[in-house]
């Protein structure tokens, strides 16, 4: 059966009525989930421990002792390092490489002190400082996630980061080999097998066995990202994430049959993920689609590529490249294939997206795994003012101050005028005090 997904024309006189329909998604959370939620955290908050065991064991299926017993020893996670098949043990390790290397380079770029002189002697700068704690949150419900412990705990790692807490829900007791190997790898200091609200409440009130931390990272179902959003304040937060989301930008170059599992490949993680292509070649567009058709009865998920598809998909043809590249900025999407001969020609123009891949051999899958580049990207437009997860989420800038006396017979003045404009003497004084006029 074919794919009943959207095609819409740029010039059609009902084109903004329809591309609105396509990218409304509501970011609004189910009111029981959200009151499920506030419960959850307020019962960890109070009885610690107690209530983790009770959660774990209702939502997870997992009795234990005590929460004690729910952490994975570095000996275990060695274990199972050991344990996986060579190949896996490569990739990731390899992975993991890249992945450091990256942002490596975004320290070197980014995440230093520095600090400069005036000609009087004062001394301006910025001091660049790791958080002392922070928590990842892997999901591990549905499937294993190895790629988002390294994405999360690497970069981390990169910026300084004292102390890494992982937690990962481990139904029936059902521990991952993958994302505990990676977990090694990637130098996590402590694993909770903890999932749910009850994990981030955990990390972000602490109990007498998890740490508080200053800051959660990490996707998750709508409880977890419910929890997020209520903990923020008293923790930092990375982002709250919705659908995953991928636009092809197209100039009708690159094989209809990699464009086509492009758009499968954001469409199989959920019903609700978006997969869109802009091309202003007709023709081409009818070659995708038809690739659709005769690729979907291979894939395993078939059921759930078809429902994003057919729920949140599209194929727009656009009067131009040029136009194209514009409804992109409107979209401001997760990941953006650039798919043409000359994406460079292209990319100056795309000012909002999570993430970009230039060209018809740069699949997005790539960039999930090993292209290394962090693939925790803003969701639903946010991309128009955040950005990937990356080392300046884990570290934070004090400005430093030193007045010179000489510096401060001008500054003191300025300071005085203005504070005096605010009505505020004390600090017009406190400035006046170190002037010797």
């Amino acid at each position: 059966m074919n794919v009943n997904i959207r095609h819409l024309h740029t010039s059609a006189a009902d084109f903004e009525v329809e591309f609105q329909r396509v990218l409304h998604w509501s970011a609004e959370t189910d009111e029981q989930i959200e009151e499920r939620v506030a419960a959850i955290l307020a019962d960890v908050r109070v009885r610690g421990d107690a209530a983790l065991l009770e959660y774990t064991q209702r939502f997870d299926g997992l009795a234990a002792p005590s929460v004690a017993a729910l952490e994975i020893t570095p000996a275990e996670l060695q274990a199972a390092l050991g344990a996986i098949l060579p190949a896996q043990r490569d990739a990731l390790e390899a992975a993991a490489a890249r992945i450091r290397s990256f942002h490596a380079r975004q320290l070197d770029a980014c995440g230093r002190s520095w600090h400069y002189r005036d000609a009087d002697g004062t001394l301006l700068g910025q001091k660049v400082t790791p958080l002392d704690r922070v928590g990842i949150y892997v999901p591990g419900g549905k499937a294993a996630y190895p790629s988002s412990v390294l994405m999360n705990a690497l970069p981390a790692q990169v910026a300084g980061v004292g102390e890494i807490i992982m937690v990962v829900p481990a139904p029936g007791g059902e521990r991952n080999a993958m994302v505990l190997a990676a977990a090694s790898i990637a130098g996590v200091s402590r694993v909770f097998t903890l999932g749910g609200a009850q994990a981030v409440a955990a990390l972000a009130y602490g109990t007498a066995t998890v740490p508080a931390v200053d800051k959660i990272t990490g996707p998750g179902n709508a409880y977890v990202a419910s929890a997020k959003r209520r903990v923020f304040g008293k923790v930092g937060i990375d982002m709250i994430a919705g659908p995953s989301e991928i636009l092809v930008l197209a100039d009708g170059s690159t094989p209809p049959d990699w464009v086509a599992m492009d758009l499968f490949s954001q469409a199989e993680h959920d019903e609700l993920a978006q997969s869109i292509l802009l091309c202003p070649d007709a023709g081409y567009i009818a070659q995708v689609h038809a690739a659709i058709d005769r690729l979907l009865p291979g894939m395993p998920r078939q059921a759930v590529i078809r429902a994003s598809l057919e729920g949140r998909g599209a194929l727009i043809q656009t009067r131009s490249m040029e136009e194209a590249c514009d409804i992109s900025n409107r979209i401001a999407p997760e990941h953006l294939e650039i798919s043409s001969s000359d994406p460079h020609r292209w990319e100056p123009a795309l000012r909002h997206a999570g993430a970009i891949f230039m060209g018809a051999f740069t699949s997005e899958s790539l960039g999930d795994y090993c292209a290394g580049p962090n693939h925790v990207l803003p969701t639903a437009g946010t991309a128009r003012f955040s950005s990937p997860l990356g080392v300046y989420d884990f570290q934070k800038r004090s400005s430093v101050i030193e007045v010179s006396a000489e510096g401060a017979q001008t500054l003191g003045l300025i300071a005085a005028e203005l504070a005096y404009g605010e009505g505020l003497q004390a600090h017009a004084r406190a400035a006046e005090m170190r002037c010797k006029r």
